[in-house]
């Protein structure tokens, strides 16, 4: 197996796994709006997620560069970008003082990246299929 073949099956696993946490985090605000949750309880159960979120993205986006995947590269970095402005401007964590005044920008960009993933999670199924039948060619 070639290791275009490896890195797409890389990236189908870790994108899933984004996937998971923004379908948890929209989840989440959704329950914090339905007064299912304290706001308390939802920041300390997301705060957890966000800086992972952002780098395992963040390491998929440098294995992209590293393999010369420019066009999957390029698809990457702007969510990339906002992730690590986001944590320079230390403006990541979610504060329970204010979340019901920000939910809707919350739930907004939860459902950005939720999309974002989903798109991104077939198109790295439809590289990962055609890089091994191309391996599978060339034996």
């Amino acid at each position: 197996m070639s290791g275009e073949a490896w890195l797409y099956i890389l990236s189908v696993i870790v994108n899933a796994v984004n996937l998971f946490l923004q379908v948890f985090f929209t989840i989440m605000y959704s329950d914090l709006e339905c007064d299912y949750i304290n706001p308390i309880e939802l920041c300390n159960k997301l705060n957890n997620y966000i800086v992972p979120e952002a780098c395992i993205h963040g390491v998929l986006t440098l294995l992209f560069l590293l393999n010369g995947q420019w066009f999957s590269f390029l698809l990457n970095l702007p969510l990339l970008a906002y992730n690590a402005n986001k944590i320079y401007k230390k403006n990541y964590m979610l504060d329970a003082t204010e979340i019901f005044r920000t939910l809707s920008k919350h739930k907004k960009e939860s459902f950005i990246k939720l999309g974002f993933h989903l798109l991104m999670f077939f198109y790295y199924l439809y590289r990962m299929i055609a890089a091994l039948i191309a391996d599978e060619d060339l034996d």
